[in-house]
């Protein structure tokens, strides 16, 4: 399911808050991994599971459907539904999910799934077996001991290989290095993308000395993707949180502040100068909850604060958040600026992924074009919501 907002003329027309998205550092983005891609020699599979949007997967590939990872079986639906023919749902698999992957499959869509235990494998097998079709599935690996997946060297591995060939469902393996999101150097993020990649291509080849036929060989993260300098081996790369940006990847270096192209755009409602804040219509229903970069040398609360143009207020952070109140307030010695009621400002997320599911979609601006009374909106676009 998904919703359109209304086309607004300008950000100074809609109510906030709401999602604003500037698609000229969008496709900014996307052209610096893309060519990246190219430069490595391996096939791009962008994540869609960020802006969840059929009008932001358009841009990514000369408008016309491009591979893509989901986090969701709704989003495969929706992507399946706008002609997207080669989807990876690259979250482990529920088994009672399975009716819905080979709806997919019948309706000519090539979706593959991910698993990491026997249990999975027996159901996808049984399953294939009764529906008639082969269920395209990964193995998924662990390279970092951050989420799920096998470790290269468990004895489940083949046997879960073994499982799926007889059924006709094995494709291949799929990583993740989630601990890249914790690499704060240059360096440490190469070595992250070098584990990545090790941990699936040694994976791969274990079930190919077992004689099992593997196809796919799928690695990515956002950091890891940005920093892989070789990806022999690979067949395809996976990144999704690049297109949009936020605070988190600037504050590992993969990206600068002013790549960042989602915002949330509020109202300046109230203030408390006894406590030195700026009140806002912005809580964490508008931001969520995500608080990444506390972790990180420069935590940046809820987000920092531009004005409606899109410049950055210097030491204004959004400290502070309720259901719907955003508390704004001055650090690094800067002064509280004067900040009227009915003022709009944008606030830069921590998350973009999190952030903009909290909205039903994107007002769109184009920050190469000149700005009059306020950034005129270009358009609006929908994004997928549910599971």
């Amino acid at each position: 399911m998904s919703t359109t907002p209304v086309i607004a003329r300008t950000l100074a027309d809609p109510d906030t808050p709401f999602a604003a998205v500037d698609v000229h550092r969008m496709l900014r983005n996307i052209e610096r991994l893309a060519a990246r891609a190219d430069r490595l020699g391996v096939m791009l599979r962008p994540h869609v599971k960020t802006a969840k949007s059929l009008d932001v997967a358009a841009l990514l590939h000369t408008g016309t459907p491009c591979p893509v990872t989901v986090s969701t079986l709704a989003e495969a639906e929706a992507f399946a539904d706008g002609g997207y023919t080669d989807i990876t749902y690259a979250v482990g698999v529920d088994p009672h999910k399975l009716p819905r992957v080979t709806a997919l499959l019948r309706r000519g869509v090539t979706l593959r799934i991910l698993l990491d235990s026997t249990e999975q494998a027996t159901a996808v097998a049984e399953a294939a077996r009764r529906a008639g079709v082969g269920i395209p599935t990964q193995i998924e690996i662990d390279c970092d001991g951050h989420r799920g997946g096998l470790r290269t060297d468990a004895p489940a591995l083949t046997r879960i290989g073994r499982i799926l060939h007889d059924a006709g469902c094995l494709d291949g393996v799929l990583t993740h290095a989630g601990e890249s999101y914790f690499a704060y150097s240059a360096q440490e993020q190469r070595q992250a993308a070098k584990n990545e990649r090790d941990a699936a291509v040694a994976a791969a080849e274990r079930l190919r000395a077992a004689g099992l036929p593997v196809h796919t060989v799928s690695v990515g993260s956002t950091p890891t993707a940005h920093a892989a300098e070789d990806l022999t081996g690979v067949t395809e790369l996976r990144a999704g949180n690049y297109v949009f940006f936020d605070l988190v990847m600037a504050g590992l270096g993969v990206c600068r502040i002013d790549d960042l192209a989602l915002c949330v755009v509020v109202t300046v409602i109230g203030h408390r100068p006894e406590y030195g804040w700026i009140v806002t219509d912005g809580g964490w229903m508008a931001m969520s909850r995500d608080r990444g970069t506390s972790a990180q040398p420069q935590d940046q609360g809820y987000g920092l604060v531009a004005d409606l143009d899109g410049t950055l207020i210097p030491g204004l952070v959004m400290s502070a958040a309720s259901q719907e109140h955003g508390t704004l307030t001055a650090r690094d010695g800067a002064v509280l600026p004067d900040l009227p009621v009915g003022t709009r400002l944008r606030i830069l997320p921590n998350h973009a992924c999190a952030t903009a599911a909290q909205h039903h979609g994107y007002h769109v601006i184009d920050s190469s074009r000149p700005i009059t009374t306020a950034p005129v909106v270009q358009a609006a676009w929908s994004r997928v919501s549910g599971w």
